[in-house]
């Protein structure tokens, strides 16, 4: 499989995950194409792309989510391949598939993989049979309301119900007994099948306090896995990450090398490539459980490539090109130090309601070891039609607790007038006594905002 140089990538996505592949492209010496909805028309992807092409209106289901139109932009442009980025299209396998039957490399795992590791109750099964632990739950999608019940009844309450297709909360519904299932069984179906085009439904046990640890890969095409440590992700609100760090408090040294090697075996034998996510619950005796894969790079990777040093977006792309991973990765993995990252939305921080507007004041913190990827900048406008995320503060020291006091001097240190933001909630968080012991688990932000 000999490897091939791309001389022009096209980014299917907007925001700051399009401004980071270009950063990465243009340090591999690879030419650019962004595409962009009327509404970011002038959001700086745009500006930093060597080209792009305009696919459609501000609605994301006519310009981001619609495969012809960046398809054609891709061939009109004469691109190699597309990186996805995270969100819209990125875990779509049919869109992998276009890409494939148009000759063009989908910077990503293959259509057959995303399929597998996509729909959360086949990647259940897989990586139960691979010895991977995982949570009491239905064998595979729900048939009915009956059946879920049945299943329920098994393991025991309470339950939780999740979209097959999907994540971010979405189409979830915590179930604490046999009356409520039928009625949240309907709910949850509803919302699955608006969010993610299906309505299909599994069942698991739920854990009431749970640390939401995930482990990082790089796979390349020659069946070589690395696992490049945990990030910590418990802090989040209705199942939306708001910070994330690595490495985690609650992992031990053993853990790591334990998980580490049943997941490179799992992920070989599935014939995953590119980079991806594994994500884990752990319960209160500190047992860790598999929840799904996320068959993509994740908005929370800079802390890895802080604690590692590797550049996670490059290997992505180097390992489409057909490079092996043992000539990517700069040698023997070594976890340094700790990082954190805040994800700054325009978001109000005491409602949570999205803030949408005009940016009329920018300025962003700096100095050694703070790190900022954003998109926005002064008199720039936040339009109302995607995610939130204005930017993510990333900050690393030789220990966490280094790493606390330059995240809470880089948040003061950075102004967005115009709009409301989360910083002041992360300020919030950074100053909790519970956070900075590490005594938290996914039901933190509830106790807080109490």
């Amino acid at each position: 499989m000999p490897s091939v140089r791309f001389n022009k990538v096209l980014i299917a996505n907007r925001g700051e995950i399009a401004v980071r592949v270009i950063a990465a492209c243009k340090e591999l010496g690879i030419q650019t194409v962004a595409v962009y909805s009327e509404a970011d028309r002038y959001s700086s992807h745009v500006r930093f792309a060597d080209q792009a092409i305009c696919i459609g209106p501000a609605k994301s289901a006519r310009s981001y989510l619609d495969q012809a139109s960046i398809v054609s932009a891709a061939e009109i442009t004469n691109v190699d391949a597309i990186h996805p980025g995270y969100g819209f299209l990125s875990e779509n396998a049919g869109f992998a598939e276009v890409c494939e039957s148009s000759g063009i490399k989908f910077i990503g795992p293959s259509p057959r993989v995303i399929r597998l590791m996509g729909v959360k109750e086949r990647a259940r099964a897989f990586m139960r049979e691979m010895g991977v632990p995982v949570l009491p739950g239905s064998e595979g999608v729900l048939n009915s309301p009956e059946e879920a019940l049945e299943t329920a009844e098994s393991i025991g309450y309470p339950v939780i119900l999740k979209a097959s297709a999907g994540g971010g909360g979405r189409g979830m519904r915590i179930v604490n007994g046999p009356g409520e299932l039928a009625g949240l069984f309907a709910q949850a179906q509803q919302e699955a099948g608006a969010a993610f085009s299906s309505p299909d439904l599994y069942l698991e046990k739920y854990l009431a306090a749970p640390r939401h640890i995930e482990f990082q890969l790089l796979a390349d095409e020659y069946g070589d896995v690395e696992i490049l440590g945990e990030r910590e992700c418990s802090i989040q609100r209705r199942h939306q990450k708001l910070l994330e760090e690595s490495p985690s408090l609650a992992v031990t040294d053993e853990q790591r090398r334990e998980i580490s090697a049943v997941l490179r075996k799992a992920i070989a034998a599935s014939g995953y490539t590119s980079a991806g996510t594994v994500e884990f619950l752990m319960d209160e005796t500190g047992k860790l459980t598999f929840m799904e894969v996320n068959a993509r790079v994740q908005v929370e990777h800079p802390v890895t490539e802080f604690v590692t040093g590797i550049d996670i977006v490059k290997s992505q792309i180097r390992i489409a090109q057909g490079e092996r991973l043992r000539d990517i990765l700069p040698g023997p993995l070594e976890l340094r130090g700790h990082a954190i990252e805040c994800r700054i939305n325009a978001e109000n921080p005491d409602t949570f309601q999205p803030s949408p507007g005009r940016i009329t004041g920018f300025h962003l913190p700096g100095g050694i070891g703070v790190r900022v990827d954003t998109w926005a900048y002064t008199d720039c406008v936040i339009p109302p039609y995607y995610d939130s995320l204005v930017a993510k503060l990333i900050t690393y020291g030789s220990d966490r607790q280094e790493a606390i006091r330059r995240m809470q001097r880089a948040l003061s240190m950075f102004i967005v007038e115009g709009i409301y933001t989360s910083i002041p909630l992360h300020q919030r968080i950074l100053a909790d006594p519970d956070f900075q012991a590490g005594r938290f688990d996914t039901g933190f932000i509830q106790r807080l905002l109490k």
